[in-house]
């Protein structure tokens, strides 16, 4: 297998379409579903822990948690739908058991429960059959199961009682009815019909009431089964705050839960209601109401109002509130008195970071930053930063976006719209768009890796633009169907292309010439990438196989088994090459490629994951898909080390501001600067003049304390004398007492006067004082008010400066309907120019195409005629192939006769070879008896 694998390290997005999507595991932590995982996010400290989905499952449905929050049961759809329950306070969230329909052909569960003590489990199944079931789930057994309703009347909600393991409740489209397991079998406990009702959602307020809310926009309170009262929740909270665009929708009642003091609920669009409990229990009233906000980053901001809130969840101490909606967001409010107060309306917060609510078109990344730039068909281009895991800029536009690029220095972003290619600055709180190409709906666009060039793909053309002069270098053109996929060498000297009609075109850059070619006619191609050395291309497409093309051929080809791949990634190191499925799987391939099954395979996503990117660090692996998750795998080796890097990167830490902005800033700057030194100089004098006037108060106190204690020592000397005076001389104590009495009175009457011109100057000085701080009361009011007056003519200033630019842009404005009024002038006569055109073409061609067509005709009469003598030859042909056949039996016929014939020749040859040899003997014997004979002759002649 592969030495390098993935790890699943962060997700940026909620999985909808899963019904009760949001729970808490306790005060911190939350679960919620995303792409084909469950996530444990902790709020405060920010990290995310995976719990995967079942492999070869075609999604979660349903999910359940325990009331003690320590099993959490997922339900997923497949040919048999399966229930499966984690053990959470495992470590790894062990799979403790899988439940499933038994011999019932089920599908889907489309509800789920757990009884208050987790010994027993409740799920229903969907159509045809909404069978419930009743389980042990720790033994696997299935204690009871029960019809519940027809095809017609679906099931939305069921739920155990909570003080009462056997009672059920189930809820739907005119469905509202009690269970009661007993005995073995599972019976309904009431009979009253509500088919005028479409119950939504319900929660169990005690062990008789159940309360209950419809589509309608009613709260239904039912006490063993029968209505004790109902209330509307309509308010104008169901309608858009935008006076031109109110739009009535019914506030349905999609989600109740209920907490210690009562129960909060769904009221329309982007609205919860918290309701507690009155004084008399039976009855309840409401205390609170949340709406979601607008989203100021929206060319609607309105929109984000109109979510339907899914899932509502209250954490374990009752002092947060969680919610999700339709659109993939969840939002949180504290419900501390702090922060609100009861009857006042408030508004939600996110939860992490606003999320992508539709399929993800364009992943890309850059060099110089740790971020990463995503758009949607939601019309929206969001920034990610990999390093913290947050969203750190996200606009939301008027068109789809099918396709974006990060310059390598980060600082500027390429968005393929449905009606141009625009490049925009990444300014520090906005995306800006500073330049615009025509380039419609362009699927596909790559900056190269030096960043001074970028490819934009228009159909099936390849337009190749410089980055700084903006022109348009180069056209490659060759590609009979959409061109679905590029890739820049890591040079730049080279692009690869691949595109529907099945061919994988290598191009020079640098003079469009097609360097190398690859068709394969019944393959539709989705996506390509090249070797770090530039060497192999790697392409997958529709025929469900991974083709490695080296030279114009295709060196080998590994099967996918029974999925297609949707995309392709190599690391840079080259050691590794990672896949993306049509069912949201990714793989990681061992290189160089085996024949044999040699990946790794991660459940990821719950759709075809569309885009798949490897961060220059070989760090992270990044995938997002259909399902409107990014997620973020970590790459590491068997070990669980992260992969060696060949050069640590430093960041870039530069951002983006325009002048205008600057500039309004530094003014802001410097005008609360001055207040802030207005403030403190002004605080200063009057510390200053408090410590003055407070000594010399002080002062003046003393000195008249001092005056006073002299006068009383004085009197009470004079008394003194007086009475030593009297013991002494009785007899002079008349005349003494006459002097003395005088000379009291007039010391008295002398002190007196001091003491009141003391006094009057005692009060001299303090009506000073009351002057001096009335004056100093006055220079600070007259302060404040050449403070405000300043700030007055700063503001009137700065209002007339602003009057000025809104008459320069109402100008501007002017001109720009001028100049849109020309354009479309000109446009409209292009466009007749063009048809003009277009028209003038279309007869050439026509004429063209009948000569054409003529010149085919005549070619299809001389194909005819080329046929028949084709044909004939064909016939004399086959004649001469069987006369052949004939000749070569009877040739092999006369060889086998020649042969034999050689064999008799032999033989007659050594035959006549005998005989010669015979005849020798014989002419010898006859010539020796010939001259015997002679030899006889003679001597009987003699």
């Amino acid at each position: 297998m592969s030495a390098v694998v993935a790890q699943c390290h962060y997700s940026f997005g909620l999985r909808r379409g899963v019904a009760n999507n949001l729970f808490y595991f306790d005060e911190q932590t939350v679960i919620f579903p995303s792409g084909n995982n469950c996530v444990r996010y902790n709020i405060d400290q920010k990290w995310q822990r995976f719990i995967p989905g079942l492999e070869r499952s075609q999604g979660m449905y349903a999910l359940a948690i325990s009331s003690n929050r320590r099993y959490l049961a997922v339900s997923e759809r497949g040919e048999r739908a399966t229930i499966t329950v984690y053990d959470l306070q495992h470590e790894q969230n062990r799979k403790r058991k899988v439940l499933n329909g038994g011999d019932i052909h089920v599908q889907e569960f489309v509800s789920m429960a757990f009884s208050t003590d987790s010994k027993y489990f409740i799920g229903q199944s969907g159509a045809p059959d909404y069978t419930l079931f009743y389980w042990m789930w720790e033994k696997q057994k299935v204690m009871a199961m029960v019809k519940t309703t027809v095809a017609a009347n679906p099931v939305n909600q069921v739920s155990l009682n909570p003080y009462d393991n056997t009672q059920i409740c189930v809820s739907g489209n005119g469905v509202f009815k009690l269970f009661r397991y007993a005995e073995g079998v599972l019976k309904q406990s009431t009979f009253h019909k509500q088919e005028t009702h479409n119950f939504l959602s319900h929660a169990w307020m005690s062990e008789e009431r159940v309360i209950a809310g419809t589509e309608a926009g009613r709260l239904m309170v039912f006490e063993s089964g029968d209505l004790r009262w109902d209330m509307s929740v309509t308010t104008k909270t169901a309608m858009s705050q935008n006076p031109d665009r109110w739009t009535p929708q019914l506030p349905r009642v999609t989600v109740i839960t209920a907490y210690s003091k009562g129960f909060a609920c769904s009221a329309g669009p982007g609205t919860v209601y918290l309701f507690e409990r009155t004084d008399d229990k039976d009855n309840y009233r409401k205390t609170r109401e949340i709406r979601i906000p607008p989203d100021q980053c929206s060319h609607e901001p309105s929109h984000a109002e109109q979510q339907q809130i899914v899932s509502l969840v209250i954490s374990p101490s009752e002092e947060t509130v969680v919610t999700s909606t339709d659109r993939g967001q969840l939002y949180s409010i504290t419900l501390s008195s702090a922060e609100m107060s009861k009857g006042e309306q408030v508004q939600f917060e996110f939860l992490s970071h606003s999320f992508h609510s539709g399929s993800i078109t364009g992943l890309s990344i850059c060099i110089r930053k740790p971020i990463i730039a995503t758009c949607s068909l939601d019309q929206s281009v969001r920034i990610w930063n990999v390093e913290t895991n947050t969203l750190e800029l996200y606009k939301e536009f008027q068109e789809e976006a099918f396709s974006i690029a990060l310059h390598p220095f980060g600082l500027f972003v390429m968005v393929g719209f449905s009606d141009k290619l625009r490049l925009m600055n990444l300014l520090i709180d906005d995306v800006r768009t500073f330049k615009e190409f025509t380039v419609r709906a362009c699927r596909e666009c790559a900056f190269s890796h030096g960043g001074h060039l970028f490819a934009a793909v228009n159909g099936n053309v390849i337009h190749i633009y410089s980055t700084t002069t903006f022109e348009n270098i180069l056209n490659l053109k060759g590609h009979n169907g959409k061109v679905r996929s590029i890739a820049w060498s890591g040079d730049d000297s080279r692009l690869v292309s691949c595109g529907m009609e099945g061919a994988v075109y290598e191009w020079n850059t640098l003079t469009s010439k097609r360097e190398s070619e690859s068709v394969l006619k019944s393959c539709s191609y989705t996506s390509v990438t090249i070797s770090p050395d530039a060497k192999t291309i790697f392409a997958v497409g529709t025929d469900c196989t991974l083709k490695e093309i080296q030279a114009c051929q295709i060196l080998r080809e590994v099967p996918a088994e029974d999925v297609a791949y949707t995309t392709i990634a190599m690391s840079r190191s080259g050691r590794t090459l990672f896949t993306g499925t049509s069912i949201g799987t990714i793989r990681a391939i061992k290189y160089p490629l085996s024949t044999q099954k040699d990946w790794i395979e991660y459940q990821a996503h719950s759709s075809p994951v569309t885009k798949m990117v490897i961060t220059f660090d070989d760090q992270y692996l990044l995938t997002v898909s259909e399902d409107g998750c990014l997620l973020i795998w970590k790459i590491i080796d068997k070990e669980g080390r992260g992969l060696k890097r060949d050069k640590e990167i430093t960041y870039a830490e530069e951002i983006l501001i325009t002048k205008s902005d600057l500039e309004e800033k530094v003014v802001m700057l410097e005008l609360k600067t001055r207040v802030e030194e207005l403030k403190m100089e002004n605080e200063y004098q009057l510390r200053l003049k408090d410590m003055n006037y407070n000594e010399k108060t002080k002062e003046l106190s003393t000195k008249f304390v001092q005056q006073m204690e002299s006068l009383k020592t004085n009197i009470q000397i004079l008394k003194t004398e007086r009475d030593n005076m009297e013991v002494a001389n009785q007899e002079t104590m008349f005349e003494v007492m006459e002097k003395h009495g005088k000379e009291l009175q007039d010391m008295e009457s002398a002190n007196s006067q001091k003491l009141m011109l003391e006094y009057e100057k005692y009060q001299e000085l303090q009506f000073k004082s009351q002057q001096m701080q009335q004056d100093y009361e006055k220079q600070l009011q007259q302060m404040e008010e050449s403070k405000t007056a300043a700030l007055e003519e700063l503001t009137l200033y700065y209002e007339g400066k602003m009057q000025e630019k809104l008459l320069v842009l109402e100008q501007c404005q002017e001109e720009s309907r001028i100049q849109a009024r020309e354009f479309e002038e000109s446009r409209k006569q292009m466009e007749e120019d063009g048809d003009r055109e277009i028209q003038d073409i279309r007869i050439r061609y026509e004429r063209w195409l009948s000569d054409e067509r003529e010149t085919n005709m005549r070619m299809k009469r001389d194909t005819g005629i080329m046929k028949k003598k084709f044909s004939s030859l064909q016939k004399d042909i086959d004649n001469s192939n069987v006369e052949m056949e004939r000749m070569k039996l009877e040739q092999q016929k006369l060889k086998a006769i020649v042969k034999s014939l050689e064999k008799d020749i032999l033989a007659l040859k050594k035959a006549i070879q005998e005989r010669d040899e015979t005849i020798q003997d014989k002419v010898g014997m006859l010539f020796l008896l010939k001259s015997m004979y002679i030899f006889y002759h003679q001597c009987y002649e003699g």
